[in-house]
């Protein structure tokens, strides 16, 4: 990981020293509640996300643009739950919903009238005729990539490097690797190299990686695989590395290249779905591809994801072909909460606020660059945006490896928490806003930044 330019490294390990000192002397409750948790769950948390050393900061309740820790400390949430809370936390529409549900039945594993027009919304906003459910961005990526599998009767899969679509085992290749070391080939053709232990090296060997933003790394990729490879699957913009963007024309090439290779073409919109635009990535940057996947916004902080695909691709579903299951798939409670979501909170009229709050912390975060000569730059689109720690553009996993400033990232986020404003430890600055953040939510963001920015540069 490259260490940045501009910036004294001394004096970044300094300031790191005080800042997580004072976080760790302020959050002695959830020191306690991980001694409890840790002699039940490995490294004391329900996911490996969310390990911290010493210790997670273990969170109590939230509303609105706040959340609260156990220690009885209030935040501004720019966090927002790996981005499923775009709607907010505890938003009255959502919890109306759900509170009705309840006593009519939690969960029958049949269908309901909610999930009906949950489908009938996506295919409105995507353009994508048929959808089905299911309770993660994981088994969305899953099913999706089966489905292409069926379709085409062909088994590779070609990924991103450095992108991240679940936990399942075809996907979890090329992720947080080494760029120093040998094995992971060179920047135009990247080896596939496992991301931990438990994956099998067959199934390593069926995935994979280009770079992104490299549509003639792709097209070489895929003659070389020719008649092999059943789909791409993409994020439209990698959001595991900050957020970078599809350069212009790249995504349109990718479609026009995956078409002439008779390849499928997958966006991941877990990320990006229902945040950036009522119609996602497919709207925001004008591309369509064969299936699309969605996970954690569409329910507002309950389980659900969701399929769509076009009539042809979908029809492997339909006949019988790819059995698409899942007992919670269309869950009661997820559905009347996605329902509520699309109709009465992610309007037209909360993504004009979300952009109104975006385009205030781009300009806010970048006067405060400009003022310094700070080595970074903002990048932001709808509810999504980071602080990229590096003053050159990243277009890829292995830039933003060489590039970007990492105990920076760091002590970005302590700064942050020692001031009120929650952040994802490892996340790399990226911040989901949702549509019950305010002007004063912003400022406080721009503030922290400038102390950072002040107390590295003065």
């Amino acid at each position: 990981m490259a260490t940045g330019v501009g910036i004294d490294p001394a004096r970044i390990a300094q300031l790191t020293e005080r800042e997580e000192t004072h976080l760790n002397a302020e959050t002695s409750g959830s020191a306690r509640m991980y001694e409890r948790s840790r002699k039940v769950m490995p490294g004391g948390v329900p996911s490996s996300y969310q390990v911290r050393n010493p210790h997670p900061i273990f969170l109590e309740r939230g509303s609105g643009s706040k959340v609260w820790d156990v220690d009885g400390s209030e935040y501004r949430d720019f966090h927002n739950g790996f981005g499923s809370m775009v709607q907010g936390h505890a938003h009255p529409a959502i919890v109306r919903a759900v509170t009705e549900r309840m006593p009519l039945g939690t969960h029958f594993a049949a269908v309901t009238e909610d999930s009906v027009v949950v489908a009938e919304e996506l295919v409105q906003r995507w353009g994508l005729p048929k959808w089905r459910f299911t309770n993660s961005g994981s088994e969305s990526t899953m099913d999706a990539i089966r489905l292409a599998r069926a379709h085409t009767g062909r088994e590779l899969v070609v990924k991103m490097e450095g992108s991240y679509h679940g936990h399942h085992d075809t996907v979890m290749v090329s992720i947080g690797i080494d760029i120093d070391d040998d094995a992971v080939g060179p920047a135009d053709r990247p080896n596939s190299v496992p991301y931990g232990g438990g994956i099998p090296a067959c199934t390593v060997a069926q995935t994979i990686p280009v770079p992104f933003n490299n549509a003639d790394a792709l097209d070489a990729r895929l003659a070389e695989l020719s008649g092999q490879v059943a789909c791409v699957i993409m994020e439209p913009g990698m959001m595991n590395i900050g957020v970078v963007l599809p350069q212009d024309g790249y995504l349109a090439a990718v479609r026009e290249i995956t078409q002439k290779h008779n390849v499928l073409l997958i966006f991941d919109e877990v990320k990006t779905g229902i945040t950036i635009a009522a119609g996602g990535a497919v709207e925001r940057f004008g591309v369509t591809p064969d299936i699309v996947t969605l996970a954690k916004a569409l329910a507002g902080g309950l389980p659900s994801g969701a399929i769509g695909g076009s009539e042809e691709v979908m029809a492997s579903i339909e006949d019988g072909t790819v059995y698409q299951v899942g007992t919670y798939n269309g869950n009661p409670l997820s559905m009347a909460a996605a329902r509520a979501s699309f109709q009465e909170v992610m309007t037209p009229e909360a993504y004009v606020h979300l952009e109104h709050l975006n385009d205030r912390l781009h300009d806010g975060l970048g006067a405060i660059i400009e003022k310094h000569g700070f080595p970074a730059h903002v990048i932001g689109l709808g509810a999504k945006g980071c602080i990229v720690f590096s003053p050159e553009p990243v277009l890829n996993y292995r830039d933003w490896a060489h590039k970007t400033n990492g105990p920076l990232n760091e002590l970005a986020w302590l700064y942050n928490m020692n001031r009120g404003v929650f952040m994802t430890p490892g996340r790399e600055e990226e911040w989901t806003l949702s549509v019950q953040h305010d002007d004063a939510d912003i400022d406080r963001f721009i503030d922290v930044f400038a102390e950072l920015a002040a107390d590295l540069t003065s």
